[in-house]
């Protein structure tokens, strides 16, 4: 039987350069879709899996996300002299019951496969999942817990993928699956950013993965690539001389909040299902002709 997953990386160091000047100064996994920022659906995420340890990998300037789930005693104090149950119950539930959060520091801007690199001595020598805030995959079962029920069966590394328009490839880890039609399937090379007549699939890797500890192995002998950067789908791609890999199809919507349409596109989608405001948000769409 495989053992269980319990951790799960978040690599949340990147500079967010696509929403600048709105991320100068704070993190773009803080960016708000409705009412919760971006890192508290991953973490929501993880924590429906199971997961029960988060371990953050931060760079300069992402103090905000080590607040946004700390306590805030001054704030819940106020809100429960004003009897604001309702609100209180929601700043206390920010981070998941069982919980806790770990933080490493991330000193240089090195890629993803450094920034999970940088976990290492954290997760140790058990099986872990990384998620990519700014990927946004509105599913249930969530895309994560998808994953880790099949790791219980498979007991080998999976990377979720989704189908991306041959156009896009160059903006993708592209998989070469044994069935590019098949919810798992084994896969035999993982290429980084292919350009569109090169890319061996349509399949792109969509920002969650469940990695053996052999991955660390991996990450240690990969060279710096483009931009000195060290790359988690290089050191799959060792992983697969020594273990098998699979891709497996994430069901759900997935919506890319790295780029402002995906961003708006999630805003709307959540903001209609808004228990809230969700039907006001419709008849506002309606009246705009939207």
């Amino acid at each position: 039987m495989a053992a269980k997953i319990t951790k799960a990386v978040f690599p949340v160091a990147g500079l967010g350069s696509r929403f600048l000047p709105a991320t100068k100064a704070s993190p773009k996994e803080m960016l708000p879709v409705v009412d919760k920022p971006l890192i508290q659906y991953a973490v929501e995420e993880a924590a429906a899996a199971g997961i029960t340890e988060l371990i953050f990998v931060t760079g300069r300037n992402k103090r905000a996300i080590e607040d946004h789930f700390d306590r805030v005693h001054e704030l819940e104090s106020e809100l429960a002299a004003k009897g604001r149950d309702e609100l209180l119950a929601l700043v206390k539930g920010v981070l998941p019951a069982d919980c806790q959060c770990v933080y490493i520091r991330q000193a240089e801007p090195l890629g993803l496969g450094h920034a999970v690199l940088c976990a290492r001595q954290v997760v140790g020598a058990e099986p872990f999942a990384v998620l990519l805030a700014d990927e946004l995959i509105d599913a249930q079962p969530g895309a994560i817990a998808q994953m880790v029920a099949r790791f219980a069966s498979e007991a080998c590394s999976i990377v979720g993928v989704a189908e991306v328009p041959r156009s896009s490839t160059a903006s993708y880890g592209i998989v070469n699956p044994a069935d590019a039609h098949a919810e798992l399937s084994p896969i035999s090379a993982i290429v980084e950013k292919p350009a569109p007549h090169e890319a061996p699939s349509t399949l792109g890797v969509v920002g969650r993965y469940v990695l053996t500890p052999g991955i660390f192995e991996q990450l240690a002998l990969v060279r710096p690539g483009r931009g000195g950067e060290i790359q988690l789908t290089d050191a799959i791609g060792g992983l697969l001389a020594r273990e098998r890999v699979l891709a497996m199809r994430l069901q759900g919507r997935r919506f890319d909040c790295g780029s402002k349409l995906g961003y708006l596109e999630a805003t709307v989608e959540l903001g209609l299902r808004h228990p809230e405001i969700g039907a006001d948000f419709a008849a506002f769409l309606a009246r705009r002709g939207g």
